[in-house]
């Protein structure tokens, strides 16, 4: 049975890759941070498997990171954990380099002090970030790097050191530079989750408009489900190498905002350019009307604001998987993008009409002990 190490297990990707490599027969072991807030929300589910450990430690603690790996011995070490959101960067920079650069340094060598070089493969989540300003569409493992926020410059000395192991130690070390891949589990802040949970609290009255950055900007969006395979590919493959991990399609966050809401039951249109482009209500699903009597055509429901423009914007990233195809035979058009879309959204209207719906419990009781109607 092989051992594998995951840090960031309680992320979105490492709770897929963790229930992927359970599939595959693993002993899977996570790492977890010691927080005064424990989220586990993503790999609840997995807790009290036979084949599945969680470990205390720390990217920014080298001591915790060689502690663990000693004791575990992993056949296959995942890096995932870092601070993963761009506009984050630019308010904590001094953090992100800390766990995204050193962290990936720190990985490597646990690895090398604890004499594992040799039969340990490792894997380094890189981004497609690194492209940054991009200086070629689409973009390629090839294609010139122009980091643009303080997170694509610490990746990239994470991508840099990876392959720098690779060939001063003779180690089997990788990087996927995975472009945007989102799924359910998709943490709320980041602006396609922002998006789904938006469309259903609108389509569900318990929200009003939802305000977003560029509508121009241009991503390769997949399913975290599917990206996870490639991971496992890229640690199965002959040889190491680095691989790009995206879908060759690209869409705008206007054409996410789009579809998300038809899912919903809202058809949009947009009028207007930059700052005062709107999207207003086209049509309405029949059974939208029972659900939130409010909506009506005409309504303005997406509006942009310059608070969520970046000091330095990304705005073309567009990934060519060629190499993983022919090299790893990985398949990246499992999922579409619009059927990604539509995963999110219909599991954010059955978050939302939850919440709602224990909401309303809770003010009837308040309402009833009030009264005195119950004790």
């Amino acid at each position: 049975m092989k051992t594998a190490l995951i840090t960031g297990v309680t992320g979105q990707d490492g709770s897929y890759l963790s229930e992927f490599l359970l599939d595959k027969g693993y002993d899977v072991h996570g790492i977890i941070r010691r927080s005064s807030v424990d989220f586990r929300e993503r790999i609840a589910h997995l807790e009290g498997k036979p084949h599945f450990h969680l470990h205390y430690a720390d990217l920014g603690d080298s001591m915790s990171i060689v502690k663990v790996v000693d004791k575990v011995k992993p056949d296959e070490i995942y890096n995932l954990a870092a601070q993963s959101h761009v506009q984050v960067s630019f308010d904590s920079p001094e953090f992100t380099a800390d766990v995204d650069a050193t962290g990936v340094l720190r990985v490597l060598e646990a690895v090398r002090a604890c004499h594992l070089e040799k039969t340990c493969r490792i894997y380094q989540a890189s981004t497609s970030e690194l492209y940054g300003k991009v200086e070629e569409v689409p973009q390629n493992e090839n294609t010139p790097f122009h980091p643009y926020s303080p997170y694509a410059v610490a990746k990239l000395y994470g991508y840099w050191i990876v392959k720098e192991y690779r060939e001063a130690y003779d180690m089997f070390c990788c990087s996927g530079i995975l472009f945007n891949h989102e799924s359910e589990r998709r943490g709320e802040t980041f602006v396609t989750r922002k998006i789904t949970l938006a469309a259903a609290r609108i389509a569900q009255g318990q929200q009003d408009c939802l305000y977003l950055g560029n509508l121009d900007s241009l991503r390769d969006w997949g399913y975290a489900k599917d990206y996870v395979e490639c991971m496992w590919l890229i640690l199965q493959n002959d040889q190491p190498e680095d691989f790009v991990i995206a879908t060759g399609v690209q869409h705008s966050v206007r054409e996410f905002a789009y579809y998300a809401f038809k899912h919903a039951g809202i058809e949009l249109e947009f009028q207007g350019e930059g700052l005062n482009e709107v999207g207003i209500i086209k049509s309405i699903a029949p059974q939208l009307s029972t659900v939130n009597s409010q909506l009506s055509t005409g309504d303005i429901v997406v509006r942009v604001s310059p608070d969520f423009y970046r000091p330095t914007d990304v705005v073309n990233l567009w990934g060519d998987p060629t190499k993983a195809k022919a090299k790893l035979g990985w398949n990246p058009a499992k999922t579409s993008f619009e059927e990604l879309v539509k995963i999110m959204v219909e599991h954010d209207i059955a978050k939302i009409a939850a919440e709602g719906a224990a909401a309303k419990v809770r003010t009837n009781l308040a309402e009833y002990l009030e009264k005195g109607i119950v004790k």
